[in-house]
């Protein structure tokens, strides 16, 4: 067993049936000795609604997705070339294919308008951002994807020809990336904090169950100790009132026998 394995089977899981697995599987990495991979299994985090939808897809629906992420290569070069006839082209085919995933997801009828509205975000960010594919196509997100520019993103140390240093659009689109930056820093602490609040209500829930298991169990083995020692208490009596009468017995049958020999 290891990390890549079992997460592998926790992301396929709905979010509803992640921490009982999860808790699952860092006991039995713990039960099989190895308490590394128990803690790092144990810090796995529960995926968001939409981002488990977009993790089934990419099981379940590959060929359509690397469509799209292929669609998305495409497009990011084009960008990159400056190619307008391209780009236009492209951007018809990305909503023909994004559109084909969307409903893929939406009839399962498991994922909310809200969760929907992340999914669509996130396949957004996976056709201009080379990272955010990868991070898709593995399968293991666990919160929705964005990206706030307003084109595919170049590669990393290259420009597009010709293009200016700085322009007022790049100060707008640098300003936006920034305040899209805090407000997902802020949508994660928020996420954090629900998911902590969920997992500490799961392990209250775990607990109270086993603790009533326990009283219920207690109650019973209490119950029937009791009447083990109501028994006991009237075998203690029969055996005294026993022992009286073998006392009363032998104390007769000695002077039965003294007169006997008189």
């Amino acid at each position: 067993m290891d990390l890549d394995e079992v997460a592998g089977r926790l992301y396929a899981l709905a979010p509803s049936e992640f921490t009982a697995a999860r808790t699952s599987e860092a006991a039995a990495a713990k039960r099989a000795g190895d308490a590394a991979l128990a803690r790092r299994i144990a810090g796995l985090r529960r995926p968001t609604v939409s981002a488990w939808a977009v993790n089934r897809v990419a099981r379940e629906h590959p060929d359509e997705l690397d469509e799209l992420l292929s669609l998305g290569q495409e497009l990011r070069a084009a960008w990159q070339a400056q190619d307008a006839a391209a780009l236009a082209e492209l951007t018809r085919r990305r909503g023909e294919v994004t559109g084909r995933l969307a409903r893929l997801i939406r009839q399962s009828g498991e994922v909310s308008a809200a969760a929907a509205a992340e999914v669509d975000q996130t396949l957004d960010a996976a056709v201009v951002d080379a990272a955010a594919a990868e991070e898709v196509r593995r399968g293991r997100l666990v919160k929705p994807l964005s990206y706030s520019g307003f084109a595919p993103a170049p590669a990393a140390g290259r420009r597009p020809a010709g293009r200016k240093k700085s322009t007022a659009v790049d100060e707008e689109a640098r300003a936006g990336k920034r305040a899209e930056a805090e407000a997902e820093r802020a949508r994660e602490r928020q996420e954090a904090e629900v998911r902590e609040r969920q997992e500490a209500e799961a392990a209250h829930r775990e607990w109270s169950e086993a603790l009533a298991g326990a009283e219920r169990e207690h109650g019973e083995r209490a119950e029937k100790v009791a009447k083990l020692e109501a028994k006991l208490a009237k075998a203690r009596k029969r055996l005294a009132e026993s022992a009286q009468r073998l006392e009363v017995t032998r104390r007769e049958e000695r002077h039965a026998r003294q007169r006997l020999e008189e």
